[in-house]
């Protein structure tokens, strides 16, 4: 029986390890607490033990807030001599920073954003072993995760940068796109949907669904966004998908929000 360790149980996480236990598979994981903002895993020698066990294994889990990298830092080593038949790592479209909105593919350089510790991150996975299959992914959305519902909750607001486009991807479309690459060749790849688009259009289309009038435009000197949502809007990039479609011979089953909100509200 194929045996995944998952390190981070997350939101796409989880929806992968429903999807391969309904198909047979043996899915363990590692906790993450985060009440103190810190990432805490079960005993060590039993993480140690899952990964002698596993045939595959996959990290959601995101450089610490010192920029450390908790997996690799405490099982790095241990991953790297294991008999694996995949390993993977779900990174972020943000490592390549701001191109000013132009498309990028994975032979884009990758460091210069505000992403620096998930760029290292990104490298030490590719680095560690021959197998590594890194997933570059952009804003995720999905059921009880999504504009539909951060309208209904009276949250979304509507944005308006000129020129500003963000891309996206349906949680399910990952999962697919994982599964793909456990046959497919290791390497780094985008996993996007083919429709960047600006977040006012998003935000509109969501409220359309559901029949409610579109939060007011707004400019983000009005919008008195946090620090954090704010960084979102230094950077504006496409993220090409063709790698991952061509060596993996995935297709995002919703290839734009429209069609993925729809899938939503049915």
């Amino acid at each position: 029986m194929p045996h995944l360790l998952i390190f981070g149980l997350g939101y796409t996480t989880k929806r992968l390890a429903e999807r391969l236990r309904s198909d047979g598979w043996q899915v363990t994981g590692t906790r993450r607490e985060a009440s103190d903002g810190a990432i805490a895993f079960d005993s060590e020698a039993e993480v140690r033990a899952a990964i002698d066990e596993a045939t595959h294994i996959i990290s959601s889990v995101p450089p610490d807030r010192n920029g450390a990298e908790p997996v690799l830092d405490r099982y790095g080593d241990n991953i790297k001599t294991a008999s694996l038949q995949w390993t993977g790592y779900l990174s972020s479209t943000g490592v390549y920073g701001d191109v000013k909105g132009a498309w990028v593919d994975e032979s884009a350089p990758i460091g210069s954003g505000r992403r620096k510790a998930r760029s290292r991150a990104d490298l030490g996975w590719q680095a560690l072993r021959d197998d590594v299959r890194v997933l570059r992914l952009p804003g995720i959305y999905g059921p009880g995760r999504n504009p539909i519902t951060r309208v209904q909750q009276g949250r979304a607001k509507r944005i308006d940068v000129p020129g500003q486009v963000f891309s996206r991807i349906h949680v399910d479309d990952i999962v697919a796109a994982i599964i793909a690459s456990f046959d497919g060749p290791a390497g780094a790849y985008n996993i996007a949907d083919d429709l960047p688009a600006p977040q006012h259009d998003v935000i509109a289309h969501a409220a359309r669904l559901i029949g409610v009038v579109p939060p007011p435009l707004l400019s983000l000197e009005d919008a008195d966004l946090s620090a954090s949502a704010l960084g979102f809007y230094e950077e504006n990039r496409r993220v090409a998908n063709g790698k991952a479609k061509r060596l993996l011979h995935w297709k995002p089953i919703y290839p734009d929000y429209k069609s993925g909100m729809a899938g939503l509200v049915e």
